[in-house]
């Protein structure tokens, strides 16, 4: 029994020296993988959750750690588990290529017998084997394995969870600074825009600041508080329509390449409008290019609105001319020649209850006087009368050419649209294009049922 024990005591220092480097002094002959052995690696996978390899690295460490303290195994059982060892570290037994060992080493011989029992098996089956026979040996081993699995997936989940938390963390600096160069961005527009805008306004505001100042005194004289006032609100509307007619100038353009590149793009096509319009066809040149050819061209006007429309009904109240009724269905357009001591013409209007259309036109033609004059017109007989002259063939063409030609030519200044003037004052200037007479036009045709109280006054001023 005595030599029992040393037996199995000298196999434990054996065991204990076992190798977790799987590949030292492989051989050629521990390299095959039966099919066994790639069965049972399957098993392994399913059934642990872990390769045979590293399933076998686990067995190792647990058996060295657990084995004389949470574990005892007998004499052979070792014997067996030490075997698998060097079937996977060296190979299949070979006697010409190991050392001799003593007749009197006991474990030794031992170990050899039970080494060369194992045959050819390969190295993948082995470490199978050996990690099958430790779990049957030892019931901790199971949990063991578990808890390492556990283990490892709480790690995984934290690094995951840290790798994410870091690509969030890295995506949010990623957003702020594009937001912020965005914002620096639009900063750097904005006080672009307005110093453009203020310099732009510095320019403007010395060619009217002498007839603003005019305007304003007369709305509001003895009180240079609200002259200022209204002086700076037409400042701010006279820039919006400057910017208006620049950004109007700038869609020409941008059109006028696009017909010229089409011109060119298709020169047969040219050929065919020039031919017709070489032969007087209405379409083929339109009649506003040959007003801009002949006349000079139109400024853009300064329109506003103030809000004290009491005050300035009591005053064109005064003088009766000046107050006129625009009945349903009618256009009332008021004709002012321009002033051979003038430079700029100014409107204001108002009506009671009810908005009315309000545009403004020019008239390239000379008056015979300096009078402003009203006419009244119904709409309807100004369509019927067009269709009379489209409906009569080609001699009608004719006559409706030569009665255009009789009219003088006319240019839009304010487009014709209902403005909300029993709100509030609606008011505007334009200087002179040239020797004319300017068309205000109040358009009430589209009611069928109210009449309109209308309230105006034009004056010139240098």
């Amino acid at each position: 029994m005595a030599e029992e024990k040393d037996d199995v005591s000298r196999l434990d220092v054996a065991v204990d020296g076992l190798s977790l480097t799987e590949n030292e002094n492989d051989s050629p002959e521990g390299e095959g993988v039966t099919a066994n052995g790639g069965e049972d690696g399957g098993l392994f996978d399913e059934k642990w959750g872990f390769s045979a390899e590293e399933l076998y690295k686990l067995a190792l460490t647990f058996f060295k750690e657990k084995e004389g303290k949470a574990v005892h195994l007998t004499y052979g059982d070792k014997l067996k588990l030490v075997a698998y060892t060097k079937q996977v570290q060296v190979g299949p037994y070979d006697a010409e290529k190991m050392p001799p060992v003593g007749y009197f080493d006991v474990i030794g011989n031992d170990r050899r017998k039970e080494w060369q029992t194992l045959g050819d098996m390969g190295k993948h089956q082995a470490m199978c084997e050996f990690c099958l026979l430790l779990d049957n040996l030892c019931p901790t081993f199971q949990p063991y394995v578990e808890a390492h699995r556990r283990d490892l997936e709480e790690k995984e989940r934290i690094k995951r969870e840290e790798e994410e938390r870091l690509q969030r963390e890295a995506e949010e600096r990623e957003r702020q600074r594009l937001e912020e160069e965005a914002r620096k961005m639009q900063e750097d527009e904005r006080i672009r825009q307005e110093q453009q805008k203020l310099a732009i306004m510095n320019v403007l505001n010395q060619q009217t600041a002498a007839q603003f100042q005019q305007y304003a005194a007369q709305q509001f004289p003895g009180n240079p508080e609200q002259q200022q006032l209204l002086i700076r609100q037409l400042q701010e509307e006279h820039y919006q329509q400057y910017m208006q007619q620049v950004y109007q100038q700038q869609m020409q353009q941008l059109q006028q390449q696009h017909l010229q590149q089409q011109q060119q793009q298709a020169p047969a096509l040219n050929n065919h409008v020039d031919a017709e319009a070489g032969q007087g066809s209405p379409t083929a040149v339109p009649p506003t290019l040959d007003s801009t050819e002949e006349y000079p061209s139109i400024s853009a006007p300064s329109m506003w609105t103030r809000p004290q429309i009491q005050e300035f009904k009591e005053q064109i109240r005064k003088d009766k001319d000046s107050v006129i009724t625009v009945g349903r269905g009618e256009v009332v357009t008021v004709r002012v020649p321009t002033h051979e001591d003038g430079a700029y013409l100014f409107w204001e209007f108002a009506t009671d209850s009810y908005d009315i259309g309000f545009g403004v036109y020019f008239e390239w033609t000379i008056a015979p006087s300096n009078a402003v004059s009203v006419h009244v017109s119904e709409s309807s007989d100004e369509e019927d009368e067009e269709e009379d002259v489209e409906g009569e063939g080609e001699e009608g063409q004719d006559v409706e050419k030569g009665a255009r030609s009789d009219r003088p030519p006319t240019d839009e200044i304010v487009p014709i649209y209902r403005r909300d003037c029993h709100v509030e004052v609606y008011a505007g200037s334009h200087m002179y294009p040239g020797r004319g007479v300017y068309l205000l036009k109040f358009d009430n045709s589209y009611s069928l049922w109210r009449s309109k109280t209308l309230y105006y006054r034009v004056y010139y001023t240098r």
